[in-house]
């Protein structure tokens, strides 16, 4: 059980990225024991759906399904309708409301448009959050490839109330996908998707100041995460390109070159005498 699961994760990480929906359904086909366990495992693009109570979309995800019922961050409310639903504490709950509206405007700032979605439960010594992000960039006039970013941030909060410092465990993960395709260049398609893991102890008086903190720490995290991607997808595909295929022609090169090692030789040989 354990080998079959760990290969069924090496084999998703060695698939294309860009169909890792169709990917995972054709994996659990194979292995259906190991359904529960791959759906909890492997990040998938998210989706989302419209609030019936406010009309707001809003992202879904495992963290806030339950059985095939997704809860909105707005209303609070499970669609389809479910009478005992998992819902946080009424305290956590406050601090979801404010969490969405604090990531709502992160979201329009940077991404300047999207959906955002933030969803809380509680744990024995603290609580957890998940804080989702998607924007989808469709090809137009403005727009050359069809683009979609993906992130999702799961904290684990443990509250240490005597000394009121909090331990904050935050798991990021990325979903990239770019593709751009025409005549002149053809087919490129830039699609991965990168984890980071990072732990702080930090401050904090009541539940509604550790906003803050998670808003610090998602913002860092976003930050290495774009580097990161910049670095190993545009630049190193940059690089690539730029060692098999020369800009210029290459009997102009050729041309070039020639003319370069005659000066080299001519200065050599004035150095020389």
């Amino acid at each position: 059980m354990p080998e079959q699961f760990d290969c069924a994760l090496d084999l998703m990480r060695r698939l294309p990225p860009r169909h890792v929906e169709r990917n995972l359904v054709q994996l659990v086909d194979l292995a259906p024991h190991l359904t529960e366990d791959l759906l909890s495992a492997v990040d998938q693009p998210l989706k989302q759906l419209v609030c019936g109570s406010t009309g707001r979309p809003y992202l879904i995800c495992d963290y806030n399904r339950d059985g095939d019922s997704y809860r909105s961050p707005w209303s609070n409310e499970y669609d389809p309708p479910l009478a005992d639903g998992a819902v946080p504490s009424p305290a956590l709950r406050k601090l979801e409301e404010a969490a969405n509206a604090a990531f709502d405007t992160y979201r329009e700032l940077y991404y300047e448009g999207g959906v955002s979605s933030v969803y809380t439960w509680d744990l024995d010594d603290g609580f957890a959050c998940v804080v989702l992000i998607k924007k989808v960039a469709e090809r137009s006039s403005t727009v050359a490839a069809d683009a979609s970013w993906d992130s999702i941030h799961v904290f684990e909060v443990a509250e240490r109330r005597p000394n009121r410092v909090a331990h904050y465990k935050l798991t990021s993960t990325v979903l990239l996908s770019v593709l751009h395709e025409d005549a002149d260049v053809g087919r490129a398609d830039l699609s991965g998707s990168l984890t980071r893991q990072t732990e702080q102890d930090l401050a904090f008086d009541d539940k509604g100041s550790h906003l803050g903190n998670l808003g610090r720490m998602v913002e860092d995290m976003e930050f290495k995460l774009r580097d990161a991607l910049k670095n190993v997808y545009f630049d190193k595909t940059k690089d690539i390109v730029n060692e098999v295929r020369s800009p210029i022609d290459l009997h102009k090169a050729a041309a070039q070159a020639a003319v370069q090692n005659e000066l080299f030789a001519k200065l050599a040989a004035r150095r020389g005498q």
